[in-house]
């Protein structure tokens, strides 16, 4: 079973305090007290990880709202796995990570993205960072349009 980290349970507790922030510093919206309770246990019993599909359902509507609003995937169009590669130079993901990523659950893909976050040698993270920058393709300036 694939799990949860902790600091993505941060993470999604953060998105939810800037959407959703306390009307008096005291009151929770029901997704950060549902995030709340996990992260609280989690603490308690000195965990990294909690379980996918042991996640209370409110807990995960509201991990998966946040999930929703990260990168689906860390590819960055450069792919050495299809040249034979075991690892990708471009995402740093596995050959079998690539084959399997439209199947995984979530929480597989948040455990592989902190993989090769943590790891940081593939060329997303330096050598064309520039690919991985999420957003909107940069727009010419509107005199360079004319040209």
């Amino acid at each position: 079973m694939a799990g949860i980290h902790i600091t993505d349970v941060e993470a999604a507790i953060n998105f939810w305090r800037e959407k959703k922030p306390s009307p008096d510093g005291v009151t929770l919206a029901p997704e950060l007290r549902a995030l709340a309770e996990v992260y609280a246990l989690m603490i308690f019993y000195h965990e990294d990880e909690a379980d996918e599909k042991g996640f209370p359902p409110a807990a995960y509507a509201a991990w998966k709202a946040w999930y929703d609003t990260t990168p689906d995937t860390p590819c960055i169009a450069i792919c050495s796995t299809s040249q034979g590669d075991e690892m990708c130079k471009g995402c740093g993901r596995s050959f079998e990570e690539v084959q399997r990523w439209p199947e995984m659950t979530p929480a597989e893909k948040r455990q592989t993205w902190r993989r090769i976050t943590l790891h940081g040698d593939a060329w997303r993270f330096n050598k064309y960072s520039e690919r991985a920058v999420e957003g909107p393709a940069p727009q010419p300036a509107p005199d360079e349009k004319k040209r």
